[in-house]
């Protein structure tokens, strides 16, 4: 059997363990779409505002670039953020924001060939990775997460801007792409807090989420007798509250790109109303 390749004919090892093997594809798929997104882009479309709060298309793709340097070992800049930016409000933003303000300036070629180069360098690292799942790396505040976690986060990441980047252009698209499953498991193990911790969800009741489109699921999130959350995809009988919403405006409200009155009318709620609006403003689980 020939190995994989990636959209761009390089061809992708196929990894000695197979849990890296989805994240890796799901990655390479995104970034590459993204990379085709902004090569032609003009000086001005890079000053597009995007979904994500406070950047435009150059800062998504700069954060992309920095964030993958790191996670070839490449020292992170050394630069003092300006006072004024009004979307840094804590030291997650702040961290993240570095890589971002210090590309502000960078022209659309600047932008396109160090994206590129990075790319190159990061696809050789996959590629060519043989430590273990478990290994224990830089995660993306410098915490220590596993291997697998690291690239699963990679693989979240990018899929997430290449849709802000997506929305920022007017290029829809790849909304059933391999990234967009890892996306959903992620999106969706944040549920149980938000609804037991976040909304109160009372003891012993069950929620509900319905989501049909590219990308279809029914979920079941149960609070025990001492308030404590689980997510399982077996129906419930009687649930306190089912919010039923098309794979976009999940995808939108779960990683804090849109605010729920923005999209009330694409989502539909049926059981406790109270409860229903404490979940949904709480619904975002991306930081």
């Amino acid at each position: 059997m020939a190995p994989p390749k990636s959209t761009r004919g390089v061809p992708l090892t196929v990894h000695p363990h197979p849990s890296f093997q989805p994240y890796a594809d799901a990655w390479t798929h995104s970034i590459e779409a993204i990379s085709e997104l902004v090569l032609p882009l003009t000086e001005g479309e890079w000053n597009r505002a995007t979904p994500c709060p406070g950047w435009s298309v150059r800062d998504v793709v700069s954060h992309i670039i920095g964030i993958e340097t790191e996670m070839l070992g490449d020292p992170r800049p050394i630069h003092t953020l300006p006072r004024d930016l009004r979307h840094v409000v804590d030291e997650f933003t702040r961290y993240m924001e570095v890589q971002v303000d210090v590309r502000r300036h960078h022209t659309a070629p600047e932008m396109t060939s160090e994206l590129e180069y990075t790319v190159i360098r990061r696809t050789r690292q996959l590629r060519n990775e043989k430590r273990d799942p478990s290994t224990m790396v830089r995660g993306p505040l410098g915490n220590q997460v596993t291997l697998e976690f690291a690239l699963q986060l990679r693989a979240f990441d990018v899929w997430i801007h290449e849709q802000d980047l997506r929305a920022a252009l007017g290029v829809p698209g790849n909304w059933d792409s391999p990234g967009a499953f890892v996306v959903r498991d992620i999106l969706l193990a944040g549920m149980p807090k938000v609804v037991a911790k976040l909304a109160g969800a009372p003891a012993h009741s069950t929620v509900v989420i319905d989501v049909h489109g590219p990308v279809e699921f029914l979920r079941t999130v149960r609070v025990d007798g001492s308030g404590q959350g689980t997510i399982d995809s077996t129906p419930s009988l009687g649930p306190a509250v089912t919010l039923a919403m098309d794979w976009e405006t999940y995808v939108r409200l779960a990683a804090g790109r849109v605010r729920p009155h923005a999209v009330a009318d694409r989502v539909r709620i049926d059981g406790d109303a109270e409860l229903a609006a404490a979940i949904l403003a709480n619904f975002s689980v991306t930081p």
